[in-house]
């Protein structure tokens, strides 16, 4: 069973999308702030990260530079989730590290596409 972290910081969306990924397969593991994400992602070993950008403790921009920053980590792939759907907005979760982007409100069809295209053999 595919470990997925949900780094989300809104109670409405992580508990839509934990209780749907459930339902998919996965395993999913909650980190409800940026250093708690960081720090899950450490000793939890997820197989990806869904990691909303505008959280609390640690913005997820900075969370994600420390993920591939560290050798250890730098290979879990990081699916951005965000609002902030403006020209560039993809480009900047890019360039710190993401490995993916995906516009909130969530596409729960896209997102689970998403997934599979970063995990195509751990996919429920």
């Amino acid at each position: 069973m595919p470990k997925l972290l949900l780094v989300e910081d809104h109670e409405e969306i992580w508990d839509f999308l934990s209780r749907r990924l459930r339902r998919r397969g996965f395993d999913v593991v909650l980190a409800h702030d940026g250093q708690a994400g960081v720090d899950k992602v450490r000793s939890d070993r997820p197989d990806l990260v869904l990691l909303d950008m505008n959280l609390p403790v640690m913005d997820g921009w900075t969370a994600a530079r420390a993920l591939k920053a560290d050798p250890g980590t730098a290979a879990i792939p990081i699916i951005a989730l965000t609002a902030h759907a403006l020209a560039g907005d993809r480009d900047k979760a890019l360039e710190a590290g993401c490995d993916d982007y995906h516009p909130k409100p969530v596409d729960f069809s896209r997102l689970l596409e998403q997934i599979a295209a970063r995990l195509p053999a751990a996919a429920p």
